[in-house]
C-alpha cells in the first residue's frame, strides 16, 4: 500500500508515477523490473519512490490492484450484454475482457505477465492474493445461468468449466509471453475461435 506521502501528492504526479510503473512492469515483469528506470520515467528520485512505497513489491501490488479493479469494473458494467446461454456467455465474457486489453495494452501486458504461471515468489504471492477474486468473478458471471439442462448440477458444471478455462487461459498466456509486439485484436480473434471450438467439444462430449 502507498504511504500517506504518496496520497498527498497532486493527482497529476500520482498518475505520472503510476504510469511509469505500469510501463516498466508491462515490459519487464516484476523480477526483471528496475526501480532506476521507473524513477527516471516518473521524473522523481529513487529516495522519493521509497518514501511513497517502502518496497518495490508494495508499488507493484498497488498498481496491480488498481488495474485489476478497473478491468473488473468494466466487465461488471457490461453484465447485461452477456448471453444467457452458458457456453455463449463464456465466449462473450472473453470478448469483453480482450476488448479491454485492446483499449489498454500496457495494463493488459502487466496483467498477463502477473498471472502467467512461473516458479517465482511474486507469482505465488499474486495467486494467494487474487486467487479467491478469480473464483468470485467466475461464479459472478455464471450466477444467473440456468444449468438445469446439465445432469451434474450447477456446482459440478461450474467447477468443470472453471478448471477448463484455467488450463486454457494459462496455456494461452504462455504463448503471449513469447510475442514481442502484442496485437490484442488479432489475439482476440484467435482466442475466441479456439475457445469456441473447445467449448463445442465440451458441449457435445468427447466420447462417441
Amino acid at each position: 500500500m502507498p504511504t500517506s506521502l504518496f496520497l498527498e501528492l497532486n493527482p497529476e504526479k500520482q498518475q505520472k508515477i503510476f504510469a511509469a510503473g505500469i510501463s516498466e512492469f508491462a515490459e519487464y515483469g516484476y523480477e526483471s523490473s528496475s526501480t532506476n528506470r521507473i524513477v527516471k520515467k516518473a521524473g522523481i528520485s529513487k529516495g522519493s519512490l521509497f518514501k511513497y512505497f517502502p518496497k518495490k513489491e508494495d508499488f507493484y501490488f498497488y498498481i496491480l490492484d488498481q488495474i485489476t479493479s478497473e478491468l473488473i469494473s468494466s466487465l461488471e458494467e457490461k453484465e447485461k450484454t452477456l448471453s444467457t446461454d452458458l457456453f455463449q456467455r463464456i465466449v462473450d465474457y472473453s470478448v469483453l475482457e480482450f476488448s479491454w486489453y485492446i483499449m489498454y495494452p500496457e495494463k493488459a501486458k502487466m496483467i498477463v505477465k502477473a498471472f502467467t504461471n512461473s516458479d517465482t515468489h511474486i507469482y505465488r504471492k499474486t495467486m494467494l492474493k487474487y486467487g479467491n477474486k478469480q473464483q468470485e468473478i467466475f461464479h459472478w458471471f455464471l450466477q444467473d445461468i440456468d444449468t438445469a439442462q446439465f445432469p451434474w448440477g450447477r456446482e459440478k458444471t461450474t467447477d468443470l468449466l472453471k478448471w477448463f478455462l484455467k488450463g486454457f487461459n494459462e496455456d494461452f498466456s504462455v504463448q503471449l509471453q513469447v510475442l514481442q509486439d502484442t496485437d490484442f485484436e488479432k489475439l482476440k480473434k484467435e482466442y475466441v475461435n479456439r475457445l469456441s471450438e473447445y467449448l463445442e467439444l465440451l458441449k457435445t462430449g468427447i466420447a462417441k
